[in-house]
């Protein structure tokens, strides 16, 4: 055997020791202790082995000798001295009598080598994706036979990139589920309030504890002026006795970050131009680190979240992966806060007009003659002018039911703040009776004297037929909302009452049942408000070409990832190429999204198709499943609105009856079509046919 053999061999020896020791070690240290001891028994020499740390301030140093002692240290990045290694991107031996005193003196390196080291990178190729930090592997005074020579010593550095890499990906994997989690519990608790100082608190805290940050603030872009308005509430007791703090567009990293719609990462704020420091200025708050990201609902930014000043390093990309995770159903959360609040607004505002204002209005004086009359009052009366003005109110207003004489005297004389009303059939000139609600108040001079009243006269004919409606889309939403409700305030009180109190699995249970008919809850809300939208017109057939191909390729993996972990097969044929369409991108998305969605939630196990392809001047895509499918009594009603099959309902599947409905209408207002083929217990098949782009 010759010697280059013997060689070979002795490094397969090293390889395969590595090998056995770092097969089931996963954690970055253990791996570098285990490396650093096996190359410094094999070389016959003290081994160094440095890491730089995720903060990027100092390296993780393990020296180990040949006897297998290690020594674990810190040592920080300009005297660690593995510079010049880092630049050239490939292994070096350097004598130590080429170094200059200074490099002698501050190295904590060289201090411990008496000729020279044998160099490699960490990791070897910069160039290549890796998650190992930069760092090195170093041969202290290997002797003249050492196996590791210039070339061997970089296999090894690419060899042990392999293990460092498997290790970190298994610390990212465990730090994203980890963080996944808080995310969930961060949207499921602000998602589960319509109040925004309860979602502001909620977050803060949790985002506050999850990144180490000594301050989260929130900024809300104001509608009228772009200002960023920070809460109030969330800003720390330096700023309380301040007005509230409010940021001229593009103003400061926030404004920079609203403006932009981009997130940012400043870890030394004063550095940054952006930077707006009046507000330390004023307050006393230092600022060191931001970390800013905007909330954004759909394509607008309405706000900014920040995580102010790392208590623990900088802030880096993962912090900035965890915040932007947090942000979305943060915006929702707002946005839906916010519309929650309109609403209520509007419904107040709107009940008001009805109360005070109508279609009929007059005025009588103290002496019960008609003064004033609006046009809206004598339509209802079906006369003119001539007729009403210089009568007396009595002898024009015929009232049923009701005294409008004594009316008038009540009205005339009231002084506190309820308002006297008188509800009956007003006489029309034809010989008519139509249903009205009369309101009155007295119009006071200066003095507070009573001299004249105004009448409001609202024709409830149309009242009663807004109230009917307003009772069947309540009564379709109670239908659908009651059961879910009703399971969770159950679950809560069973978990209020200490029912679950010493039993963990049962009390996860009941917070799991929780959750789900939450999550149910807020599955019929969303479909509700893009069924609004659609019957309001605001999802409207678009003229430009729509690429189906791109909208396939964005939902498919999601929706495999959901087959898969429901435990189905997940079969999809979409070719490379399929012609546009002309209409909405988000109507489509939400039709073909819908319809892999059912066919996922009705099956119970077997396989879901989607495939497409073109059939003349039509683009055909199919969605197909082993599911419970539909009865044949039940076809013709599958697209009415609220619909739901007896078979879902028995097996307890959720959903709102909304989603098929949508899906008809969407593909309608596409020029579309789509059949819809079922056999129970065997599954069912949605195609939908689309025109296409005639090129």
């Amino acid at each position: 055997m010759n010697n280059q053999t013997a060689v070979t061999e002795s490094i397969h020896s090293l390889w395969q020791k590595l090998t056995n020791e770092l097969a089931d070690v996963f954690d970055m240290h253990g791996i570098c202790a285990t490396a650093a001891a096996e190359i410094a028994a094999f070389a016959h020499c003290t081994t160094v082995l440095g890491i730089k740390d995720p903060y990027n301030s100092f390296y993780n140093v393990w020296i180990c000798q040949p006897d297998g002692q290690t020594k674990q240290t810190r040592w920080e990045s300009q005297a660690a001295s593995f510079s010049t290694v880092l630049r050239a991107g490939k292994p070096l031996w350097q004598e130590k009598f080429q170094l200059s005193p200074g490099e002698l003196i501050n190295s904590e390196l060289w201090q411990l080598a008496r000729s020279g080291i044998l160099f490699a990178p960490l990791p070897l190729d910069s160039r290549r994706y890796t998650l190992t930090p930069p760092g090195i592997v170093g041969l202290l005074d290997p002797p003249a036979e050492c196996a590791l020579d210039i070339e061997r010593i970089g296999d090894l550095s690419a060899y042990l990139t392999v293990f460092l890499d498997r290790a970190l990906l298994r610390h990212r994997s465990q730090q994203q589920s980890v963080e996944f989690d808080i995310v969930s519990y961060i949207s499921y608790s602000i998602t589960s309030t319509l109040d925004l100082e309860d979602i502001f608190k909620q977050v803060a805290d949790a985002v506050r504890r999850t990144l180490n940050a000594e301050s989260i603030s929130i900024g809300l872009t104001d509608a009228n002026s772009g200002e960023i308005v920070f809460v109030d509430s969330l800003m720390g007791p330096l700023f309380q006795s301040m007005p509230p703090i409010r940021l001229q567009p593009g103003q400061g990293i926030a404004g920079w970050v609203a403006i932009h719609a981009e997130p940012l990462i400043v870890n030394n704020a004063y550095d940054d131009q952006r930077f707006f420091s009046k507000v330390d200025q004023t307050s006393g708050f230092q600022t060191h680190s931001i970390l800013c990201v905007p909330l954004r609902v759909e394509q607008r930014v309405i706000g900014v979240l920040e995580a102010i000043n790392k208590q623990n390093g900088q802030f880096n990309d993962n912090d900035l992966g965890l915040l932007q995770a947090i942000s979305g159903p943060l915006a929702v959360a707002i946005e839906n806060a916010r519309l929650h609040s309109d609403v209520l607004a509007e419904k107040r505002r709107i009940e008001t007009l009805f109360a005070s204002m109508s279609e009929g209005m007059m005025t009588v004086s103290d002496q019960g003659w008609i003064t004033a009359a609006n046009d809206s009052l004598l339509t209802l009366l079906r006369t003119d002018e001539a007729a009403v003005f210089g009568r007396r109110a009595v002898e024009v207003i015929d009232i049923l039911q009701g005294n409008f004489a004594e009316f008038i005297d009540e009205v005339v004389r009231q002084d506190g703040q309820d308002y006297p009303q008188l509800a009956g059939d007003l006489h029309q000139a034809d010989g008519g009776y139509v249903p009205v609600l009369i309101s009155g108040t007295p119009i006071r001079n200066p003095e507070g004297e009573s001299n004249e009243a105004i009448f409001v006269f609202s024709d409830l004919r149309q009242i009663r037929e807004v109230e009917r409606m307003r009772d069947d889309f309540f009564n379709n939403i109670i239908h659908e909302l009651r059961t879910p409700l009703a399971t969770i305030l159950m679950y809560a009180r069973l978990l209020r009452e200490g029912k679950a109190q010493d039993d963990q699995a049962k009390a996860d249970r009941f917070l799991g049942v929780i959750e789900r008919e939450s999550d149910r809850l807020q599955r019929m809300v969303r479909q509700m408000l893009q069924l609004a939208k659609l019957e309001a017109r605001e999802i409207q057939r678009s003229s430009e070409p729509v690429n189906v191909k791109d909208i396939l390729d964005q939902l498919l993996p999601t929706m495999a990832d959901r087959a898969t972990e429901k435990g189905l097969t997940f079969s999809q044929r979409v070719p490379a190429k399929l012609p546009h369409t002309i209409g909405n991108e988000e109507t489509l998305y939400m039709i073909f999204k819908n319809l892999i969605e059912n066919a996922i939630k009705f099956t119970l196990s077997g396989t879901v198709w989607i495939e497409a392809w073109v059939e003349d001047d039509r683009l055909c895509v199919e969605i197909r499943d082993e599911g419970i499918g539909i009865p044949q009594q039940a076809l013709p009603n599958m697209f009415k609105r609220f619909y739901r099959t007896q078979t879902a309902v028995e097996r307890g599947i959720a959903g709102t009856g909304l989603g098929l409905y949508m899906v008809k209408e969407g593909v309608e207002k596409h020029q579309g079509s789509i059949e819809l083929q079922s056999v129970e217990g065997e599954g069912t098949t949605f195609t939908v046919h689309l025109p296409v782009v005639v090129e």
